[in-house]
């Protein structure tokens, strides 16, 4: 008999939803097992694997947390009023175009930690013309 955790406490641990959990299981990034009652189970084990990566953010600031990436800046270009910023964000390289003001303003600056947050209904890009 398994003594891992329940889903619902893997997700809570985890700070994912339990759908999360079992898409998780079904395509085999996280290993679970079984308990005497065919219930499924996560090993600690696997928490402390999954809790290695970056922290999700909350969503109860009004804010999705899959348009949000935290990371490092690894590089800031100013030209007249506008400026580019790239943020190393886990395996994302993430690019914002902001004015001069606000990168003054926020400190902006290789090295400093920032989180890009990123609202579109669309994007678009094709090398064909």
């Amino acid at each position: 008999m398994s003594e891992g955790l329940t889903l619902g406490e893997a997700a809570k641990a985890l700070d994912v939803s339990v759908d999360t959990v079992r898409r998780w299981a079904q395509a085999g990034k996280i290993e679970t097992d079984r308990d005497s009652a065919n219930r499924r189970r996560v090993p600690p084990s696997e928490i402390t694997r999954l809790k290695a990566r970056p922290a999700r953010h909350k969503t109860d600031d009004g804010f999705s947390a899959r348009n949000r990436f935290s990371g490092v800046i690894r590089s800031v270009e100013v030209d007249g009023v506008m400026g580019l910023v790239e943020i190393e964000a886990g395996p994302h390289l993430i690019t914002a175009a902001i004015t001069r003001d606000s990168i003054e303003e926020l400190g902006l600056a290789p090295g400093v930690l920032a989180t890009a947050t990123v609202k579109a209904t669309s994007v678009m890009v094709d090398t064909s013309t």
